[in-house]
């Protein structure tokens, strides 16, 4: 089957190179000629694990290729992804220009039937919008060319995206032609050899579910972190709370770890997006506007924890920050909590060490050039400690997770931590002589 990708994105390069992977012809495609000219190159312009090889090797194959072009892209090919970004806009809501934009290229070339699939998170009732800008450039070019338009949301973890999608344990696609239906199952077929992982409905429904399973994950994690801070202010710790409510099975343990603040290119965004489809449609989201309003809150917890204990005025005082990036296993450093605790720090007169395993080179493009001045980029973890007043931990990267206390205690001119994942055992940093502050664990 031939397939066609439209943004070479996060979505649209794991997409593109894990249908490539199962034996489709995949042709990429972005206006961004640097960007295209690099991945020929083996240059990919994500971190992901297992992405680069699949990448190299299948395009080695011939089996994945890489153009500006969707003209040629478009010749002979049976669905079309479109796999562009849909930033949030001022109010919210989910900017669909450049789907749409895409949707009238793709009306301008079309041979022959196609299903074109909204891989992009995008509200309900896009669909209908995509439809209806291909067929205003098939009318101009007086062409009769079916189509199908299908909603198909993307389900990847940053840092498990590969293996989200070679190994899906569910496949939406909302779809409202038997013939389309019939296509796509046809796609995925692949991917589902042990299970019929597909779950069809109408397009509408996909579209929420993205929404819906987003908004939902980012509501476990705001519950979490507003009952520690509960439990900080009664002597109760919340790790214990954690296992205890995650062995009932109805709650489970996932996405019930306190912390400072969820980030990325998702949760934000489609809670906000969702949100803003809400209030369109005369609904008051109470819960989603309160899951929204605590994250921004959590994300100021560490901040305040460290002017609590060290004062309002931090000049003279350098702290040293482990992890930059949203989460583990990625340099995405979209709404990351490290963003707003950096910023914290600096207005108070403070100096920053700064570290992350892969999100170095994506912090210097992101943070702004004034706040560079205050900040060093050190060249490992414990460089990063050189004289620091303490360390924070905003990344649970697995290479803090044990760390030598002895040759931090050597570096640090306090001993220290500030724990934002609640990685670290209390009992034992106080026994290496550290002072510990976790996120629900103020037990004095």
């Amino acid at each position: 089957m031939k397939l066609t990708i439209i943004g070479t994105g996060y979505v649209g390069l794991v997409t593109g190179a894990c249908f490539s992977e199962m034996g489709s012809h995949v042709t990429c495609v972005d206006i961004d000629k640097e960007k295209i000219d690099n991945l020929k190159k083996g240059i990919l312009p994500i971190y992901e694990p297992g992405l680069e090889s699949i990448v190299l090797n299948n395009y080695k194959e011939g089996t994945l290729n890489f153009t500006t072009s969707l003209a040629q892209a478009a010749k002979d090919c049976n669905v079309f992804f479109i796999a562009v970004g849909t930033p949030p806009g001022q109010d919210g809501s989910a900017d669909l220009q450049y789907v749409l934009q895409v949707a009238r290229q793709i009306g301008s070339v079309i041979e022959d039937y196609a299903v074109i699939v909204d891989k992009s998170t995008v509200p309900v009732g896009t669909a209908d919008k995509v439809r209806a800008q291909v067929s205003k450039e098939l009318e101009a070019r007086g062409a009769a060319i079916e189509f199908d338009v299908v909603s198909n949301p993307e389900f990847l973890k940053e840092g498990a995206a590969v293996n989200d999608f070679l190994k899906p344990d569910r496949i939406i696609v909302g779809a409202d032609s038997h013939r389309a239906a019939k296509l796509m199952r046809r796609l995925y077929a692949p991917f589902s050899r042990n299970r019929d992982k597909m779950l069809f409905m109408n397009v509408k429904d996909a579209e929420m579910t993205k929404y819906a399973a987003n908004s939902m994950l980012a509501t476990k994690i705001s519950f979490m972190n507003e009952i520690a801070n509960l439990c900080e202010r009664l002597g109760v710790d919340v790790e214990n709370v954690r296992k205890g409510i995650g062995s009932d099975s109805r709650i489970g343990y996932s996405f019930i770890y306190p912390g400072c603040g969820y980030g990325g290119s998702c949760f934000p965004k489609d809670v906000k997006a969702l949100v803003k489809t809400a209030k369109d449609a005369g609904f008051v989201p109470t819960l989603l506007d309160a899951v929204e309003e605590r994250n921004n809150l959590q994300k100021q917890v560490l901040g305040n924890k460290v002017i609590n204990r060290f004062g309002q005025d931090l000049t003279g005082r350098t702290f040293g920050i482990w992890g930059l990036a949203f989460k583990p296993g990625t340099d995405d450093m979209r709404e990351a909590s490290s963003r707003v605790l950096i910023k914290a720090l600096l207005d108070a007169g403070a100096r920053v060490n700064v570290y992350d395993p892969v999100a170095m080179d994506q912090a210097r493009k992101e943070i702004p050039a004034q706040e560079q001045e205050k900040i060093c980029f050190a060249q490992d973890q414990y460089s990063a400690l050189d004289t620091a007043d303490a360390c924070i931990l905003v990344t649970e990267w697995k290479a803090f997770r044990q760390p030598d206390f002895k040759k931090m205690a050597s570096l640090m001119k306090e001993r220290v931590i500030f724990d934002g994942r609640n990685q670290y055992d209390p009992d034992e940093i106080k026994e290496a002589g550290f002072e510990y502050h976790g996120i629900g664990r103020e037990l004095g």
